[in-house]
């Protein structure tokens, strides 16, 4: 991402907390308008937004008047935004990662990007794993193995990367994902990354979060969250869930798809993460050492069982 991002701007329409979301009908004709104006202003990458999350995000309540729903015109410029975001911070994500392997085919600049991206995911602080009770798939985030001095832009083309990854996997009419994140040992907070993180949240990925919930939660992430708030759109800060050891055990069993044998062991629970994900890397012999494709795969036989279980 090119230049000083702007901080998200504030909507009104904040959810009531764990309380359901009303949401509104929408139209199959109206579907039908809003997929051909897409069509027409984005005709290369209108159909990476599919019908259910443009659905989704037309049936929401509309900021000015929560009672009710958005606009189809308010719908139509957030969904052209988001494709503009993409076209200009998105697009060939995934070749970088073939590039960085390589050691070729781009540019100097490009090299150098796709290097950094892989050298970003090399962490092993971010990626999906298993899915919840709904069948959301389940982004994690392991803040003590982030970097105490990160390269912002390559963290944020990761997760523009690892987030387009999953979200293209989803199943049938899922159209948002969980973040669960340890929150145990962070390292400083960053506030460029903080404010480009949520850049790409707002802009980029808008109705896509279900909810976040950061475990373990000490003075670190409490003053992270003192200043994050305040940039935050309404609806996304909402989301957020802030829980302690205490708590811990109980509230992932409600969330993941099998319950607390589903808790990772650096949770306190059962479940192995670090054989799947240990920290540099699956390959320390190749220059993209996190295991990616094998982090895919294990995810579509995951929403695979959940679908034939439907």
């Amino acid at each position: 991402m090119s230049g000083e991002p702007e901080a998200p701007v504030v909507e009104s329409d904040t959810p009531t907390g764990e309380e359901e979301e009303q949401t509104f009908p929408v139209s199959t004709d109206e579907l039908s308008s809003l997929r051909a104006d897409l069509k027409t202003a984005y005709p290369n990458d209108y159909e990476s937004l599919s019908d259910s999350y443009i659905l989704s995000v037309a049936s929401k309540p509309y900021s000015k008047d929560p009672t009710v729903r958005r606009p189809l015109e308010y719908t139509l410029e957030k969904l052209t935004d988001v494709l503009k975001w993409r076209e200009e911070n998105a697009v060939g994500m995934e070749d970088m990662l073939k590039m960085a392997e390589s050691g070729s085919g781009g540019t100097d600049e490009e090299l150098a990007k796709a290097k950094a991206i892989a050298e970003s995911l090399n962490y092993g602080f971010m990626y999906w794993h298993g899915l919840d009770k709904e069948g959301r798939p389940i982004l994690w985030i392991r803040t003590n193995r982030m970097p105490w001095y990160p390269d912002v832009t390559a963290q944020i083309n990761a997760l523009i990367l690892v987030a387009d990854a999953g979200i293209k996997l989803m199943p049938s009419g899922i159209t948002d994902f969980v973040v669960l994140s340890d929150s145990n040992s962070p390292p400083p907070p960053n506030p460029q990354f903080m404010i480009n993180l949520l850049s790409a949240l707002a802009k980029g990925y808008p109705d896509r979060l279900a909810f976040l919930i950061s475990c373990l939660v000490g003075s670190i992430i409490q003053f992270v969250m003192k200043i994050l708030t305040p940039l935050m759109p309404g609806r996304l800060a909402s989301k957020i869930n802030l829980i302690g050891q205490e708590d811990c055990n109980e509230t992932l069993g409600k969330v993941l798809m099998n319950g607390e044998s589903d808790i990772p062991m650096f949770l306190g629970g059962p479940c192995d993460h670090d054989d799947l994900y240990p920290a540099g890397g699956s390959y320390p012999e190749k220059v993209v050492k996190f295991d990616y494709d094998g982090m895919l795969e294990r995810l579509q036989k995951d929403v695979q069982k959940f679908t034939e279980k439907k």
